[in-house]
């Protein structure tokens, strides 16, 4: 894979042949009529002027694109051009043996290389120095373009810096501003930034009309016209546009449209609402009663409940135990597994053993058959570590007994209270990805290389992908790769033998499937993305 044939999502989504914003996009040539007058100026003061030239202007504003121009549009008979950039050659030594090789020389100083120039210039040559990133170039390195493009009586050599605006107050602090002639390139105009971008989406396969006229005009705007940040600024703008497709906006039916991840999250705090009033209700309440019906030939019985404070209960199979003029005592939750001693109401009911409840027989309701009138017996629930012993309330004061009939081997029941605690809603439990949405990408490593697949469209959210698959059934698949250093979550259905068999499958899709243009791919280039993004 070529480096323009970079993992760009938009380039596959917009059907591009490469990227067409790459900074250096071999082949690509965009010179609008503003510059042309710069051009002849340069050609025109290097024959007649012994000043140095500069070219200032911000990263990105096409100063390298001039340079190149410039010696594309040199007379090869004539002139000589010895390009450099500063980055490679930012130092006087390293500028002297750039430029000596460039000429076909070995000297290393000053003097030899005016020699050199001289020679040429003898010869009917002129000889062009042409420096990029000049602003990256030392001090000592300036003093050295000087006294070149200053030369001797028998030659000099024409010297172009092509730097952004801080080197001029370096040559300024330098005492060197008075020996340069300074052109400031200028910013393209809307027209011309259209032309641009033409230019380059032609050069991939596809035309200006990706953009509509808004734009187009914030492309303008937030670029400033300069061609560096038009490039970036256009990606960003199909980047957004792509991804808005991938996740559309949803009506809520009130006239406010909203993107699914908003819904979602509006969706996760009402159930939390929900929840919380629930839990809130639930605790105001009051709980079932719980009775603990003792086997065949047992003596006594255990009763475990909290009643509404003066509060009859409803009835089954029989009248139910009321505590009048007690106040309710909290009984610990089911899953606690702490132990409720019994021993009050037992001898009450005139039992002699105590037996502890754990967890599991709390959660367990069963029916209790009596008949007995109420009793105003005072419960105590001491709360023990599980490990230790239970401990028994003070006997409360003498009450009638309480008879308690063995309840028959019936389904088991809970003694409605007076007022039901209101059940929580349920919530639904996270479905389990299917067979071809692991993260690991494991389906797609094991399909054949040569074979292909429907790529449908790729989502920063996980989630997003997820319900497409999920949707969609076991034909649709997604995998992760990554896109400029983030997750991209990318939706595929099927496989198929040829390209061909891929296309004729978009008809069966979904309208706003296909909307997406959906286009095979290889599971070669898939298995490669899946390997980067786990590296």
């Amino acid at each position: 894979m070529t480096s323009l044939q970079a993992d760009e999502a938009f380039v596959e989504h917009y059907q591009l042949t490469h990227d067409p914003f790459t900074p250096r996009v071999p082949g690509f040539k965009f010179f609008p009529a503003q510059r042309k007058p710069v051009l002849a100026q340069l050609h025109q003061l290097a024959r007649y002027s012994a000043l140095m030239q500069v070219v200032s202007g911000p990263l990105g504003s096409g100063k390298t694109l001039l340079r190149q121009a410039l010696v594309a549009s040199s007379n090869k008979q004539s002139v000589v051009s010895v390009p450099l950039s500063a980055r490679q050659a930012g130092n006087s030594a390293m500028l002297l043996r750039g430029f000596s090789q460039g000429l076909g020389g070995s000297s290393q100083d000053v003097d030899g290389l005016l020699g050199q120039v001289a020679r040429l210039n003898q010869a009917g040559q002129e000889v062009y120095l042409l420096v990029d990133d000049a602003e990256k170039l030392q001090d000592e390195a300036l003093e050295t373009l000087a006294a070149l493009a200053a030369g001797d009586s028998d030659g000099r050599a024409h010297v172009f810096l092509f730097a952004e605006p801080e080197l001029l107050a370096r040559l300024d602090a330098l005492g060197k501003a008075d020996r340069c002639h300074v052109q400031e390139l200028q910013p393209y105009t809307l027209d011309e930034t259209r032309a641009y971008l033409a230019q380059r989406l032609e050069g991939a396969g596809q035309d200006l009309t990706l953009f509509d006229a808004r734009q187009l005009e914030e492309i303008q705007v937030e670029s400033g016209g300069w061609p560096g940040a038009i490039n970036r600024v256009a990606r960003e703008v199909l980047n957004e546009a792509m991804l808005a497709e991938d996740q559309p906006e949803l009506s809520t039916g009130t006239g406010i449209n909203l993107p699914k991840k908003h819904l979602l999250a509006l969706g996760v705090v009402a159930v939390g609402v929900v929840l919380a009033l629930v839990m809130n209700g639930k605790e105001s309440g009051v709980a079932p009663a719980v009775t603990d019906s003792p086997a065949p030939g047992q003596q006594g019985s255990v009763v475990q409940g909290e009643a509404a404070a003066a509060s009859p209960s409803p009835t089954v199979n029989g009248p139910a135990i009321e505590f009048e003029g007690d106040k309710p005592l909290p009984l610990p939750l089911v899953g606690q597994g702490q132990p409720v001693p019994r021993e009050p109401l037992a001898r009450a009911a005139g039992g002699a053993g105590v037996e502890e409840l754990d967890a599991s027989n709390a959660a367990m309701p069963i029916a209790v058959d009596t008949a007995v009138p109420p009793v105003g017996t005072e419960q105590a629930v001491a709360q023990t570590p599980p490990s230790a012993a239970p401990v028994t309330a003070p006997t409360p004061a003498p009450a009638p007994a309480v008879e308690v009939k063995p309840a028959p081997a019936a389904p088991l029941a809970v003694a409605p209270s007076a007022r039901p605690a209101p059940t929580p809603a349920a919530v639904p439990a996270p479905s389990a990805p299917t067979a071809g949405s692991a993260g690991s990408g494991s389906w797609y490593l094991s399909q054949p290389v040569g074979q292909y697949t429907l790529q449908l469209f790729g989502t920063s959210s996980e989630g997003a992908a997820q319900t497409a698959v999920r949707e969609g059934g076991g034909d649709y698949r997604y995998f992760r790769k990554l896109h400029q250093g983030k997750p991209l979550y990318v939706v595929t259905y099927g496989a198929f033998s040829t390209p061909a068999a891929a296309k004729s499958a978009v008809t069966g899709l979904p309208a706003r499937l296909q909307a997406g243009k959906p286009w095979p791919r290889t599971f070669a280039s898939i298995q490669q993305e899946i390997r980067q993004a786990g590296r």
